[in-house]
């Protein structure tokens, strides 16, 4: 019988006993993977395109994903969505820089039927000059509405800061672009980078194999036919770039550097430095700007990473008075961090946090198929998280000063405000 008076006992966490999905080919470059081992009746379809916003110009990979579900000369945008939502399914499409996912969730027995309206709706894609007309109207008046929003305007003038060695990466959408661009361009760019673009299917759900292999056989056709090749190499463009908006109460601010992703010798070393400084509620950042000087609601970091390299930043909204104060509040940290090590205490805690966080985010079959994504991004398996576990335990407080030392220059950040 359980005696509740006695403490139970501690033990380290050393290793996570992952389960990765089985993987298929659907040619030598494209696999589709499979996570089989789902307790219930749900699932999830995810298709992976070569058709990020590095792939286009003149807003050209945001409008094309926005309309994919637009109609075929067989169905309209209303009824396809009408038949997704009759059987259950919920879908989401997202875009990145470089990649564009569309995503499914429903229950299993649902799965087949909803990935045949999907597959049609993709392929057969009328981009009817009504609803092209219709689409473009309305995002642009959702991107006229994003310009007075000081969030939106910093996260514009960063990215081109952050990718400024690269054109493409560092491109945004203009508002002449909604009405410049032409039916063909977005013709020529789902031609190229969807039908001819899969490049990668992610399944999660107890289906049957025959199923799979029927998914298998009509996504062959869309699988792209050599190599995928992205940037490995960008450089931010240093320095600080503010800017005044008139009315702004507000004022946004973004402080960031290419860095790099988890191929990287030092990322994971960094991963726990970026979580002392600005990635839980108790961080540096938070304690400093938030708790004690009252300047925000939120403040914090993040690692971004992409196919070949990666990013780093630290963003905030402020009252428009005390812009320069969070700033040098911000610096003082990063210094603060290549001059001083970290307490052992503190440490210790934000050991414990990345833990259990690490055990949480391996918590079921949904959540191991993502962190299994996110290393396979990078040629890496889901041994990488033991890694991860090892390094979270043999961290020191020099290496962490190390790190600040040399990835946290002020010098080399770009420090972009807006408000």
């Amino acid at each position: 019988m359980l005696n509740r008076t006695i403490q139970p006992s501690l033990n380290a966490i050393d290793k996570i006993d992952f389960v990765a999905p089985e993987k298929h080919l659907l040619n030598a470059d494209v696999n589709l993977y499979h996570m089989k081992s789902v307790p219930n009746e749900t699932a999830r379809l995810d298709l992976y395109f070569d058709a990020g916003k590095c792939r286009g110009e003149k807003g050209i990979p945001s409008f094309v994903s926005g309309l994919l579900l637009s109609g075929t000369d067989a169905k309209s945008s209303t009824e396809i969505h009408d038949i997704i939502n009759g059987l259950g399914g919920f879908y989401e499409s997202g875009l990145s820089v470089e990649n564009s996912v569309v995503s499914i969730y429903c229950l299993r027995e649902n799965l087949e039927a909803i990935f045949t309206t999907l597959m049609d709706a993709i392929q057969n894609l009328s981009f009817n000059e009504q609803e092209v007309a219709e689409f473009l109207a309305d995002r642009k008046q959702q991107f006229s509405i994003s310009k007075e929003k000081v969030s939106f305007l910093v996260q514009r003038e960063f990215q081109k800061k952050l990718f400024a060695s690269n054109k493409s990466y560092g491109s945004v959408t203009e508002m002449e672009d909604f009405d410049n661009v032409s039916i063909d361009d977005l013709k020529a760019f789902h031609k190229r980078h969807y039908l001819n673009g899969l490049s990668k299917v992610v399944i999660v759900g107890d289906i049957e194999q025959n199923l799979i292999e029927h998914i298998s056989e009509k996504c062959t056709s869309m699988a792209i036919q050599s190599p995928v090749e992205y940037i490995d190499e960008l450089k931010n463009e240093s320095g600080e770039f503010i800017h005044e908006k008139d009315g702004a109460i507000q004022t946004a601010i973004r402080v960031g550097r290419t860095l790099f992703n988890k191929k990287h010798a030092d990322f994971l070393d960094f991963l726990i430095l970026h979580t002392i400084l600005g990635d839980y509620f108790g961080s540096r950042l938070m304690s400093n700007i938030r708790e004690d000087k009252g300047y925000t609601y939120g403040i914090g970091t993040a690692l971004s990473e992409l196919n070949e390299t990666g990013h780093f930043l630290t963003a905030t909204e402020v009252r428009k008075d005390v812009r320069d104060a969070t700033l040098n509040e911000i610096q003082f940290e990063f210094n603060r961090l290549r001059t001083d090590l970290v307490p052992m205490d503190e440490l210790e805690l934000v050991k414990n946090y990345m833990l259990g966080q690490l055990l949480k985010s391996a918590d079921g079959p949904y959540a191991m198929t993502d962190l299994f994504l996110s290393a396979e991004l990078q040629g890496m398996g889901l041994e990488f998280y033991n890694d991860a576990l090892k390094s979270i335990q043999e961290i020191t407080p020099e290496r962490i000063q190390a790190l600040a030392v040399k990835y946290l220059q002020w010098e080399d950040m770009s420090v972009v405000a807006y408000g």
